[in-house]
Protein backbone atom coordinates (compact mmCIF):
# COMPACT_ATOMS: atom_id res chain seq x y z
CA UNK A 1 0.00 0.00 0.00
CA UNK A 2 1.18 3.39 -1.10
CA UNK A 3 1.65 6.47 1.31
CA UNK A 4 -1.48 8.39 -0.17
CA UNK A 5 -3.25 5.23 0.08
CA UNK A 6 -2.49 4.76 3.76
CA UNK A 7 -3.53 8.62 4.24
CA UNK A 8 -6.77 7.92 2.19
CA UNK A 9 -7.59 5.08 4.17
CA UNK A 10 -6.64 6.77 7.77
CA UNK A 11 -9.15 9.21 6.73
CA UNK A 12 -11.57 7.15 5.61
CA UNK A 13 -11.45 5.22 8.92
CA UNK A 14 -11.75 8.33 10.93
CA UNK A 15 -14.81 8.86 9.12
CA UNK A 16 -16.59 5.57 9.88
CA UNK A 17 -15.65 6.76 13.51
CA UNK A 18 -17.58 9.90 13.73
CA UNK A 19 -20.47 8.24 12.33
CA UNK A 20 -21.03 5.43 14.69
CA UNK A 21 -22.50 7.01 17.48
CA UNK A 22 -24.73 5.84 20.36
CA UNK A 23 -27.92 7.85 19.58
CA UNK A 24 -29.02 7.44 23.52
CA UNK A 25 -26.46 8.69 24.67
CA UNK A 26 -25.22 12.60 24.76
CA UNK A 27 -25.00 12.77 20.60
CA UNK A 28 -23.94 16.85 21.21
CA UNK A 29 -20.56 15.87 23.12
CA UNK A 30 -19.58 12.45 21.00
CA UNK A 31 -20.33 14.33 17.75
CA UNK A 32 -17.97 17.48 18.86
CA UNK A 33 -15.21 14.65 19.85
CA UNK A 34 -15.81 12.79 16.61
CA UNK A 35 -15.84 15.68 14.59
CA UNK A 36 -12.46 16.37 16.39
CA UNK A 37 -10.62 13.24 16.11
CA UNK A 38 -11.59 13.54 11.98
CA UNK A 39 -9.93 16.60 11.42
CA UNK A 40 -7.00 15.62 13.94
CA UNK A 41 -6.58 12.81 11.38
CA UNK A 42 -6.64 15.01 8.37
CA UNK A 43 -4.60 17.33 10.35
CA UNK A 44 -1.89 14.97 11.21
CA UNK A 45 -2.07 13.37 7.57
CA UNK A 46 -1.29 16.39 6.04
CA UNK A 47 1.64 17.69 8.53
CA UNK A 48 3.22 14.15 7.27
CA UNK A 49 2.71 14.95 4.03
CA UNK A 50 4.81 18.20 4.37
CA UNK A 51 7.25 16.53 5.94
CA UNK A 52 7.62 14.15 3.35
CA UNK A 53 8.33 17.07 1.28
CA UNK A 54 11.03 18.86 3.29
CA UNK A 55 13.46 15.46 3.78
CA UNK A 56 13.82 15.74 -0.26
CA UNK A 57 14.28 19.77 -0.08
CA UNK A 58 11.39 20.44 -3.00
CA UNK A 59 8.33 19.29 -2.87
CA UNK A 60 7.73 16.78 -5.65
CA UNK A 61 4.74 17.35 -8.13
CA UNK A 62 3.23 14.01 -7.06
CA UNK A 63 3.49 14.97 -3.42
CA UNK A 64 1.81 18.22 -4.20
CA UNK A 65 -0.96 16.61 -6.38
CA UNK A 66 -1.50 14.10 -3.16
CA UNK A 67 -1.46 16.73 -0.82
CA UNK A 68 -4.03 19.09 -3.49
CA UNK A 69 -5.95 15.72 -3.60
CA UNK A 70 -5.89 15.22 0.51
CA UNK A 71 -7.04 18.60 1.20
CA UNK A 72 -9.69 18.06 -1.25
CA UNK A 73 -11.23 14.48 0.62
CA UNK A 74 -10.85 16.49 4.07
CA UNK A 75 -13.14 18.91 2.54
CA UNK A 76 -15.73 16.48 1.34
CA UNK A 77 -15.80 14.62 4.83
CA UNK A 78 -15.82 17.77 6.52
CA UNK A 79 -18.87 18.60 4.58
CA UNK A 80 -20.48 15.14 5.51
CA UNK A 81 -19.69 15.38 8.95
CA UNK A 82 -21.97 18.78 8.82
CA UNK A 83 -24.71 16.70 6.98
CA UNK A 84 -24.27 14.12 9.22
CA UNK A 85 -24.53 15.98 12.65
CA UNK A 86 -27.85 18.02 11.19
CA UNK A 87 -29.41 14.70 10.45
CA UNK A 88 -28.69 13.48 13.55
CA UNK A 89 -29.88 16.01 15.81
CA UNK A 90 -33.01 16.55 13.25
CA UNK A 91 -33.34 12.57 14.26
CA UNK A 92 -32.58 12.51 18.15
CA UNK A 93 -35.07 15.36 18.24
CA UNK A 94 -38.00 13.74 16.52
CA UNK A 95 -37.58 10.49 18.51
CA UNK A 96 -37.76 12.53 21.57
CA UNK A 97 -41.09 13.99 20.72
CA UNK A 98 -42.22 10.74 19.89
CA UNK A 99 -41.06 9.49 23.07
CA UNK A 100 -42.89 12.31 24.73
CA UNK A 101 -45.80 11.77 22.70
CA UNK A 102 -45.77 7.77 23.44
CA UNK A 103 -46.21 8.76 27.34
CA UNK A 104 -48.70 11.69 27.20
CA UNK A 105 -51.55 9.61 25.08
CA UNK A 106 -50.45 6.06 26.23
CA UNK A 107 -53.83 5.76 27.89
CA UNK A 108 -55.36 7.13 24.76
CA UNK A 109 -57.15 3.87 23.19
CA UNK A 110 -58.06 2.75 27.46
CA UNK A 111 -59.56 6.28 28.01
CA UNK A 112 -61.86 6.39 24.55
CA UNK A 113 -63.25 2.92 25.89
CA UNK A 114 -63.99 4.28 29.73
CA UNK A 115 -65.45 7.63 28.77
CA UNK A 116 -68.73 5.45 27.01
CA UNK A 117 -69.11 4.71 31.13
CA UNK A 118 -69.19 7.65 31.83
CA UNK A 119 -72.32 8.48 29.23
CA UNK A 120 -74.19 5.88 30.83
CA UNK A 121 -73.55 7.36 34.13
CA UNK A 122 -75.24 10.65 32.65
CA UNK A 123 -78.15 9.13 30.83
CA UNK A 124 -78.30 7.32 34.34
CA UNK A 125 -78.73 10.11 36.23
CA UNK A 126 -80.71 11.74 33.44
CA UNK A 127 -83.19 8.88 33.56
CA UNK A 128 -86.38 9.20 35.44
CA UNK A 129 -87.35 6.67 37.15
CA UNK A 130 -87.75 5.09 40.94
CA UNK A 131 -85.00 3.78 43.29
CA UNK A 132 -84.80 0.12 42.06
CA UNK A 133 -84.71 1.61 38.23
CA UNK A 134 -81.57 3.80 39.43
CA UNK A 135 -79.79 0.94 41.14
CA UNK A 136 -80.56 -1.94 38.31
CA UNK A 137 -78.97 0.62 35.75
CA UNK A 138 -75.95 1.39 38.09
CA UNK A 139 -74.93 -2.61 37.97
CA UNK A 140 -75.10 -2.59 34.59
CA UNK A 141 -72.69 0.11 34.07
CA UNK A 142 -70.50 -1.31 36.98
CA UNK A 143 -71.13 -4.90 35.15
CA UNK A 144 -69.58 -2.51 32.02
CA UNK A 145 -66.81 -1.17 33.64
CA UNK A 146 -65.85 -4.68 34.98
CA UNK A 147 -65.54 -5.73 32.07
CA UNK A 148 -63.70 -3.55 30.68
CA UNK A 149 -61.00 -3.76 33.38
CA UNK A 150 -61.03 -7.58 33.20
CA UNK A 151 -59.96 -6.25 29.01
CA UNK A 152 -56.91 -4.73 30.64
CA UNK A 153 -55.69 -7.22 32.81
CA UNK A 154 -56.89 -5.79 35.67
CA UNK A 155 -58.35 -8.23 38.46
CA UNK A 156 -59.96 -7.83 41.50
CA UNK A 157 -58.64 -9.72 44.62
CA UNK A 158 -60.32 -12.26 46.35
CA UNK A 159 -59.67 -11.33 50.34
CA UNK A 160 -62.76 -11.92 52.77
CA UNK A 161 -62.15 -15.36 54.17
CA UNK A 162 -58.56 -16.10 53.00
CA UNK A 163 -55.62 -15.86 55.00
CA UNK A 164 -54.44 -12.66 55.59
CA UNK A 165 -51.21 -12.09 53.31
CA UNK A 166 -49.44 -8.89 53.58
CA UNK A 167 -48.07 -8.75 49.75
CA UNK A 168 -52.07 -8.64 48.89
CA UNK A 169 -53.78 -6.90 51.87
CA UNK A 170 -53.45 -3.92 53.88
CA UNK A 171 -54.74 -4.28 57.37
CA UNK A 172 -56.03 -1.65 59.06
CA UNK A 173 -57.53 -3.64 62.23
CA UNK A 174 -57.81 -6.78 64.24
CA UNK A 175 -59.55 -8.63 66.52
CA UNK A 176 -59.50 -12.10 68.05
CA UNK A 177 -61.91 -15.09 66.51
CA UNK A 178 -61.88 -17.98 68.36
CA UNK A 179 -63.23 -19.47 65.06
CA UNK A 180 -59.63 -18.74 63.21
CA UNK A 181 -56.82 -20.75 63.18
CA UNK A 182 -54.98 -18.29 61.17
CA UNK A 183 -55.07 -14.45 60.86
CA UNK A 184 -57.89 -14.40 58.26
CA UNK A 185 -59.61 -11.67 56.87
CA UNK A 186 -62.73 -11.11 58.54
CA UNK A 187 -64.17 -7.34 56.56
CA UNK A 188 -63.21 -5.54 53.23
CA UNK A 189 -62.94 -1.76 53.31
CA UNK A 190 -61.33 -1.31 50.04
CA UNK A 191 -61.20 -3.95 47.28
CA UNK A 192 -58.16 -4.18 46.39
CA UNK A 193 -56.62 -4.98 41.85
CA UNK A 194 -53.98 -6.79 40.22
CA UNK A 195 -52.72 -6.05 36.97
CA UNK A 196 -51.73 -8.96 34.92
CA UNK A 197 -50.61 -10.65 38.08
CA UNK A 198 -48.83 -7.84 39.54
CA UNK A 199 -50.07 -5.77 42.63
CA UNK A 200 -52.08 -2.51 41.15
CA UNK A 201 -53.22 -2.05 45.13
CA UNK A 202 -53.71 -3.79 47.80
CA UNK A 203 -56.73 -4.63 49.59
CA UNK A 204 -57.75 -2.77 52.58
CA UNK A 205 -58.79 -5.62 55.59
CA UNK A 206 -59.43 -6.02 58.78
CA UNK A 207 -57.95 -9.34 60.22
CA UNK A 208 -59.27 -12.16 62.81
CA UNK A 209 -56.76 -13.07 64.58
CA UNK A 210 -56.59 -17.07 66.74
CA UNK A 211 -57.67 -15.38 70.11
CA UNK A 212 -56.55 -16.84 73.94
CA UNK A 213 -60.75 -17.42 74.17
CA UNK A 214 -60.22 -20.39 72.40
CA UNK A 215 -57.05 -21.37 74.29
CA UNK A 216 -59.06 -21.09 77.74
CA UNK A 217 -62.74 -22.76 76.11
CA UNK A 218 -60.12 -25.75 75.38
CA UNK A 219 -58.63 -25.43 78.43
CA UNK A 220 -61.72 -25.39 80.67
CA UNK A 221 -63.42 -28.71 78.82
CA UNK A 222 -60.43 -30.65 79.42
CA UNK A 223 -60.95 -29.73 83.03
CA UNK A 224 -64.39 -30.62 82.97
Amino acid sequence: MTKEETKATDVAESSEEAEAIDLDADTSSELDLAMRQALEAIESSERSGAKSSDNDGTPAVADEDALAALRGEAAREREHALRARADLENFRKRVQRERQDERKFRAFDSMREFVSVVDNLERAMAAAGSIDDLKQGLQMILKQMGNLLSEHGVERITALGTSFDPSLHEAVGRHEDPKVTVPTVSDEMQAGYTMHERLLRPAVVRVAMPGSAADGSSGASGTN
